[in-house]
């Protein structure tokens, strides 16, 4: 398989040429890490992230701790801004503790109006039906992942090779850690490996452990910003994939 940082320029799924180079990143992948929240499902689709990152925010002030957090930090609507901004200032604390546990606890609730990415189930089943092995690399608690794959019936697809956000929060992506325990766990070569992921610390990730990269964007915003970061193959939906991978 051709890695995708051999190639030049951004490709989406359309014309023939761009066909033919998300045909070579696909083929011959034997191993897809799918980063959760956007390939997978849309984890906060009916759950609001930006209320969650509000309420983490109010947490920390109703423990006289607002200083903590820049005005940045405070008015993001990643609740994962807050809680890596809080890591780096008091490292493995009790504090940061309580505070991943508490966005856990929220993510678990997300799960139950998250909505499946479009196409993502079938594709999913049809990569393991040919033979390919699949793992997640997120930087969602795997707590949340199980429950979400159990509910969609697809966490035999992927058992048990979870890999996703511990104590240990200097390590989340664009930090290689999650992409390489889930090669080490498969005993996968980094060139046989492809790596689906929608933003930039995906690609960064992937491209730390040597794996190819396929972006998926959602929206033009999000592929305008994996184009940024350097990813030469993005998609806005997963259908021509699937196709492929049917093939």
């Amino acid at each position: 398989m051709t890695s995708e940082t051999t190639r030049t320029g951004p490709v989406r799924a359309g014309s023939e040429t761009e066909l033919d180079a998300l045909r070579k990143l696909v083929k011959g992948s034997r191993v897809v890490l799918w980063d959760f929240d956007g390939p997978v499902c849309r984890l906060f689709a009916g759950h609001s992230a930006e209320r969650v990152a509000d309420d983490l925010v109010s947490w920390l002030e109703g423990h006289g701790l607002h200083g903590l957090l820049t005005d940045t930090e405070r008015e993001s609507p990643d609740p994962q801004v807050v809680l890596r901004a809080l890591d780096r200032r008091h490292p493995g604390s009790d504090l940061v503790a309580e505070l991943e546990q508490r966005l856990t606890h929220e993510e678990l609730r997300a799960t139950a109006s998250a909505m499946p990415t479009p196409y993502a189930d079938p594709l999913i089943r049809t990569w393991t039906a040919v033979g390919s092995r699949l793992a997640v690399a997120t930087n969602n608690s795997p707590r949340v992942v199980r429950a979400y794959l159990d509910s969609r019936g697809l966490a035999p697809c992927f058992a048990p090779h979870i890999y996703g956000r511990t104590q240990e929060l200097n390590r989340l992506k664009p930090d290689p850690h999650c992409v390489n325990r889930a090669l080490n766990a498969m005993g996968a070569a980094p060139a046989t490996a492809l790596m689906i992921g929608d933003t930039p610390s995906d690609l960064l990730a992937a491209r730390a452990a040597g794996v190819p990269f396929l972006g998926y964007a959602r929206t033009e915003r999000k592929g305008e910003l994996l184009r940024d970061a350097g990813a030469t193959v993005v998609v806005d939906s997963l259908e021509p994939v699937l196709r492929l991978v049917r093939r």
